[in-house]
């Protein structure tokens, strides 16, 4: 069976988020994006946990749907599956150096969700937040969780992002086995995070041995599936594990990806300062910011060629392959020039999604012909252009999220008035 899966998510329950990322909302979402498997985020906040043991039931082994009642009708065949998920904060001290890790754990069962919840809540306060902050070692993390359960996988998150990752610039490690010791054989996966794509992971050697998958770490409804994984297997939380451990690119077929450019921290820079800045350009003011003369903000892209042993453009044998693509209500938005969240833009989103189901259908399926059929002709083009990558760039830097253009200045119209002359 082919589906698409989003593991790593947030309840309202975490800082930041939504109030309506509850499992009604996310359910509606689901559909509306397409797809099929969806993590619950934060399993470890008591009031989420007791959401989910309230209104989930068992579906096939290790995935849970939403149970029916008379303000939730659904046809059982399309109903979202949820795996149980949560991310964790580490932050700790270790060879000299303060260390923020993020790791996401999937677990099969509630029963395996006790356990873990017990021994870490003799660690710290799981009802601070949705995503709780431990002083724990992240090979600590990993034993207590393994030891709880060993059919959890355990994943470094957004392996690359500055702050709170495996491999950030500021907190991290440059090597798997420096972070997880010993549990580094257990370290089956890593998350590429937003401002990264696989293309880049490919260059670091020792990240041969995992499988690179992606999520969207959404706050909120709307987001969830901005970066996604697309299988070809068996519905159950064991098939979905088993291709994630084996790379197996029969079931696990490729992962959706932003272009990295995208995500806050690919280029290096300071927000404050308005300066952004290539890792080459950051080397020639030896990393301090030209403008008030502190440490720069060293992006993704710079971590990478501090540990990359390979050239662009190589790939390693048997690696999962990857799709770049742009959020469906920002392909609408720049072709009607206009915001995201504007009336026009959301009213041709909806059409849209009524016309051919979902998100990722038209993103990825739909042909031209029915694209052109039955939206704009640069809503059509702009589609079409992503799946291409054809697109212009402005990288992200220190929190600022980049720019990506699929249209020249005013071409736009051009398009509208070539459509009006058929």
């Amino acid at each position: 069976m082919r589906f698409i899966a989003d593991f790593h998510i947030h309840s309202k329950y975490s800082r930041a988020t939504s109030k309506n990322m509850d499992l009604e909302t996310l359910d509606k979402w689901a559909k509306i994006k397409g797809i099929k498997v969806l993590g619950t985020g934060d399993f470890t906040h008591p009031e989420w946990l007791k959401n989910l043991e309230e209104k989930l039931e068992p579906a096939e082994p290790g995935l849970f749907k939403l149970k029916k009642n008379d303000h939730l009708p659904r046809s059982k065949a399309g109903a979202t599956r949820f795996m149980l998920t949560v991310e964790i904060s580490c932050i700790y001290s270790k060879n000299n150096r303060v260390r923020k890790i993020h790791i996401i754990i999937f677990s099969p069962s509630f029963e395996a969700v006790e356990k873990i919840n017990a021994h870490l809540g003799w660690i710290g306060n799981l009802k601070s937040d949705g995503r709780p902050i431990l002083g724990l070692d992240a090979k600590e993390l990993a034993k207590i969780v393994l030891e709880s359960c060993p059919e959890c996988l355990i994943v470094p998150a957004h392996i690359w992002t500055p702050w709170f990752s495996l491999f950030g610039s500021r907190s991290g490690f440059d090597s798997i086995k420096e972070c997880f010791e010993e549990y580094s054989k257990y370290i089956y996966a890593g998350e590429t995070g937003l401002s990264s794509d696989p293309a880049m992971n490919w260059r670091i050697s020792g990240l041969d041995k995992i499988t690179l998958i992606s999520n969207s770490d959404a706050h909120s409804p709307a987001k969830i599936g901005r970066e996604a994984n697309v299988f070809d297997a068996e519905l159950s939380y064991q098939a979905i594990v088993q291709a994630i451990k084996k790379q197996d690119s029969s079931k696990f077929l490729f992962t959706i990806e932003f272009f990295p450019e995208e995500g806050k921290y690919h280029f290096d820079g300071h927000r404050n300062c308005n300066i952004s800045l290539s890792p080459k350009e950051s080397k020639k003011y030896n990393n301090i910011c030209p403008s008030c003369k502190r440490p720069l903000t060293l992006g993704v892209l710079n971590r990478v060629e501090e540990l990359a042993d390979r050239p662009e453009g190589v790939k390693p044998e048997a690696k999962i392959p990857f799709k770049s693509l742009i959020p469906l209500e920002e392909i609408i938005a720049e072709a009607l020039d206009q915001g995201t969240g504007t009336k026009a833009v959301l009213a041709e989103y909806d059409n849209l999604i009524k016309e051919f189901g979902s998100e990722f259908n038209i993103l990825l399926n739909v042909s031209e012909d029915n694209l052109k059929a039955k939206t704009l002709a640069e809503i059509a083009e702009g589609i079409i252009r992503v799946r291409q990558g054809k697109v212009s760039l402005e990288p992200g830097y220190d929190g600022v999220f980049g720019k990506i253009h699929i249209f020249s200045q005013g071409e736009q119209k051009d398009l509208s008035k070539q459509s009006a002359l058929f």
